[in-house]
């Protein structure tokens, strides 16, 4: 159960209404609890179907919040830390999820010693199997740092790291959904290829995948212990095996994190470092 005050959920859209809808759900949080803000005047009618309040700015959402969530696109942070900057109570803790904005920027935007989060969560947090990596500001504690694991379990698992290592976590985790979905699609062409209806080729690649992370995160034993398990001697496994090394799927995986980190050090254009 999250225990929180008032919670001010600043640009509700795909994560944050996943947040909103953890809050809810599985945080015990009541919707008359959250008031949130979004840029766009057609999306009032959805903040307000989630049942929580629509704060007509930033600043008045913030207005006597006990935890503020930054949700909002990286090149507008610098807009709404401007609308918020000496209006969040001392005692608030903010937690920001826009990628690459560090938080000593926040803190110098906001002023005075005010409690800052920044957060790397990915989309899977619509389906409470999100992956967020925490890292602390210059004022967090512990204890705030605990908070703001309890938001992200709430849709997912978290973890905390050191901020330094904050842009490798968004080419990681951040953007591998998106490595994964592309995994999914191949495996469904192939499984087209040799004959197999699409559909039940892609439910065959997606559960497989899925059957795969869960046997990773609940058996605890490295992958590559998992892969030779599955691998048996002059078997089809190793064959197929073969083609991906040929073919250069790990070299090519590596270097995709590796590109999304280069270029999530280049996202903010401030980096208050």
């Amino acid at each position: 159960m999250l225990a929180f005050g008032k919670i001010a959920v600043l640009g509700v859209g795909k994560i944050g209404e996943a947040l909103i809808r953890g809050f809810m759900e599985r945080g015990g949080v009541a919707a008359g609890s959250v008031v949130g803000t979004t840029g766009h005047e057609e999306s009032h009618e959805r903040l307000r179907s989630l049942g929580i309040g629509v704060a007509r700015s930033n600043a008045e959402a913030v207005r006597d919040a006990a935890l503020v969530v930054i949700a909002v696109k990286p090149s507008v942070v610098r807009g709404v830390l401007s609308d918020i900057a000496g209006r969040v109570p001392k005692q608030a803790l903010v937690v920001s999820v826009a990628a690459s904005v560090t938080t000593a920027a926040i803190e110098d935007a906001l002023g005075g010693e005010i409690a800052v989060v920044r957060a790397m969560p990915n989309t899977p947090c619509l389906l409470g199997e999100g992956m967020t990596v925490v890292a602390r500001g210059r004022h967090a504690t512990d204890a705030h740092l605990r908070l703001a694991r309890e938001v992200f379990d709430a849709v997912g698992r978290s973890t905390v790291l050191d901020e330094k290592l904050m842009d490798a976590v968004t080419g990681l985790s951040g953007s591998g959904p998106a490595y994964i979905y592309l995994v999914i699609e191949s495996l469904a062409e192939a499984g087209v290829k040799v004959g197999i209806p699409r559909d039940v080729s892609t439910l065959l690649s997606a559960q497989t995948v899925l059957g795969a992370a869960r046997m990773v995160l609940e058996l605890g034993e490295h992958p590559a212990l998992l892969k030779d398990s599955v691998t048996t001697p002059a078997g089809c496994t190793v064959d197929g095996l073969l083609e991906l090394e040929e073919g250069k799927l790990r070299v090519t995986l590596i270097k995709a994190v590796v590109r999304a980190t280069e270029r999530a050090r280049d996202l903010a254009p401030e980096r208050g470092e």
